[in-house]
């Protein structure tokens, strides 16, 4: 069994549009950090300016000096340090960016000119405690993480689509009617399929991780995702969790997309007899559900954030509700991932052993 499933290993990975559909996953990661960082810009307010790393440093030195619980005395000390001078022209202050804390602290408690709304901390969040530092790093990443999993998951279909399609072309005679064709070839063809998208979701996770925290460290994993620049305020996660809670989530979904597009993958690669229409058809299973004109109020919606492709944009599903003891919605998306792995290993074995075979 364990050579059948080194040959299927090396049969999914070792191919040319394999090998540039992966290199594109971590080329596409590189490219939307590097754009990222260098798009960062920051203004300590007296004399430090910059871009990229210059930007990250100035943004962590301000942070530091209010890290820690958000009081109303914070409020009224980053409103005063960081008060705008000059003429807006209209323009709502809550939209100029001088520093990350600066957005922050302007997209909750500043009016339209700039000056203190009135409100306080209770006012704005509650009985919450909000911690805050510099989440502006590992935020944008989490942010970029979204389009790189999204490209993963069709990657991983690109990759699982020929695993039973590909042997359609006559190849399936020589299986079916050889020894193990019928018992280990199919399976071996499943465990394959499920240990290649995993060890790929790791090693993208891990590179993902990796160069995040050569440039940002760990600043702001145990900080509320709540105060934040204005950036990330509008539409994200109504909770307050950490940064560090996020990207666990995140994280999480991202193998939960993994194994779930790889079952239903394994499902439309053993129905279809081409490759080519297996790939364009889990991959329209995969992408419909954003499609579907359901609203948020709507109680369908709360089952159709459960599909896949709300794993790896996983705003929507962990935007739903906390289910208790810190727990969110999202958490529903473990059993659900496991039950389209089970079933599409189940069904495509059964599928390929069972079709007819011509001699």
């Amino acid at each position: 069994m364990k050579n059948l499933i080194r040959f299927e290993l090396r049969k999914i990975l070792l191919n040319r549009l394999a090998i540039i559909s992966l290199a594109a996953v971590f080329l596409l990661s590189l490219g939307l950090f590097f754009s990222t960082l260098q798009g960062m810009h920051a203004f300590d307010g007296k004399s430090a300016e910059g871009t990229g790393r210059t930007a990250v440093a100035i943004d962590k030195k301000i942070a530091s000096e209010y890290e820690g619980i958000l009081t109303d005395e914070k409020v009224q000390q980053m409103m005063s340090e960081f008060k705008i001078t000059q003429d807006l022209h209209g323009l709502n202050a809550k939209y100029i960016y001088i520093n990350a804390l600066q957005s922050a602290a302007f997209s909750h408690f500043s009016d339209m000119d700039g000056k203190w709304n009135g409100l306080s901390v209770a006012d704005v969040y509650g009985d919450k405690e909000i911690n805050i530092g510099y989440v502006n790093g590992w935020l944008s990443t989490s942010r970029n993480m979204i389009k790189v999993f999204l490209f993963l998951s069709l990657v991983i279909v690109l990759l699982i689509a020929p695993v039973f399609s590909g042997e359609y072309s006559g190849v399936d005679n020589i299986i079916l009617t050889s020894r193990y064709g019928k018992t280990k070839c199919a399976t071996a063809k499943v465990i394959a399929s499920l240990s290649v998208a995993i060890t790929v979701t790791i090693l993208v996770v891990a590179f993902n991780l990796i160069i995040a925290f050569m440039a940002y460290g760990k600043d702001g994993w145990n900080c509320s995702i709540l105060f934040a620049p204005m950036e990330f305020s509008e539409g994200y996660i109504p909770f307050n969790i950490t940064c560090g809670t996020v990207l666990k989530y995140q994280i999480l979904l991202a193998f939960l997309s993994a194994v779930s597009v790889t079952g239903i993958t394994l499902i439309l690669s053993a129905v279809c007899k081409n490759q080519m229409i297996s790939f364009v058809a889990a991959a329209t299973v995969y992408i419909i559900p954003i499609m579907l004109p359901i609203a948020e109020t709507n109680g369908l919606y709360r089952l159709i954030v459960l599909m896949p492709l709300y794993y790896s944009q996983y705003i929507s599903i962990m935007s739903v509700e906390q289910i208790g003891n810190g727990m969110l919605y999202a958490i529903w998306a473990v059993p659900v991932a496991v039950i389209l792995m089970i079933l599409g290993s189940i069904i495509s074995r059964r599928k390929f052993i069972k079709h007819q075979v011509y001699s």
